[in-house]
């Protein structure tokens, strides 16, 4: 039987994504804008590929209002 791992309830997503970089704040943020620019032309090739009527009318946006 394995022993639990230790689970700090304080740790955040941002705590992750640092220790994913060894600390490095700089690495992260580039991570994080290349998976952002990424998710953005999927969201583009998304709403090109699907039609107004399945949708009734909304189309994707990738900027927030």
């Amino acid at each position: 039987m394995r022993p639990l791992e230790k689970h700090d309830e304080n740790r955040t997503e941002i705590d992750d994504a640092l220790a994913w970089h060894d600390g490095n704040a700089r690495a992260a943020i580039a991570t994080l804008l290349a998976d952002c620019a990424y998710l953005r032309w999927q969201l583009e090739l998304a709403g090109r590929a699907m039609s107004t009527g399945f949708t009734r009318g909304w189309r994707p946006k990738a900027d927030r209002e």
